[in-house]
């Protein structure tokens, strides 16, 4: 979306885009996260493409969340080199936000990257700092879009937590071949609800 604006694919991300902002009903969710079933299935890269096109809007600013501490990744899409301070030094450490978060070379689309792969990321992601973080970051930043790159459900237990915090989920499924039942069973646990659409990659 960024290196070639030009190309299909960005295409498509902006027709995500435009979904997004202009639901059939209702406003558009503020905040967002994309989750697959299984780990490479894509959902970091259509997080961090999505991000950089909400970004390249008119009026949009964006706060991409990298909340797969396990295997984070965002970061190095960015630019930034591996042991990056980030979210986990948030949760474990209590160092302030402002501290963390990385301006990006996408104009109003800032980051906050994993941070070093703690050795409790379940219980930090499910902990209530992690829930007073979703909610400060709705309220102070409630001029822009937060999307949470969130790991797989099926494999971590502390993604169905977040889920509640959340607007909207998107699902990444890669085609021919996500298994249809682990699908069924991720809109179990996440919640119909708040699905908002599915990416085939």
């Amino acid at each position: 979306t960024d290196h070639h604006p030009s190309s299909v694919e960005a295409e498509i991300f902006k027709i995500l885009r435009t979904n997004i902002l202009f639901p059939k009903t209702g406003e558009p969710p503020r905040s967002i996260m994309v989750t697959s079933a299984i780990p490479g299935d894509g959902k970091s890269f259509v997080a961090a493409n999505l991000s950089i096109s909400l970004a390249q809007g008119v009026e949009e600013h964006v706060l991409l969340m990298d909340c797969d501490m396990r295997r984070s990744s965002i970061h190095d899409r960015f630019g930034f080199k591996d042991g990056i301070p980030g979210l986990s030094d948030y949760l474990s450490s209590g160092v302030p936000l402002e501290k963390l978060l990385q301006k990006t070379v996408v104009d109003k689309l800032t980051i906050l990257p994993g941070g070093p792969p703690p050795q409790n990321p379940a219980e930090l992601l499910s902990s209530q700092a992690m829930k007073e973080l979703l909610k400060e970051t709705k309220l102070r930043y409630n001029d822009r879009f937060i999307i949470v790159d969130s790991p797989p459900p099926q494999l971590t237990a502390e993604t169905t937590a977040l889920a509640q915090y959340i607007n909207g989920i998107i699902l990444v499924v890669k085609y021919g071949s996500t298994p249809k039942d682990l699908i069924k069973d991720l809109l179990r646990k996440l919640g119909r609800d708040k699905v908002i659409g599915v990416v085939m990659n």
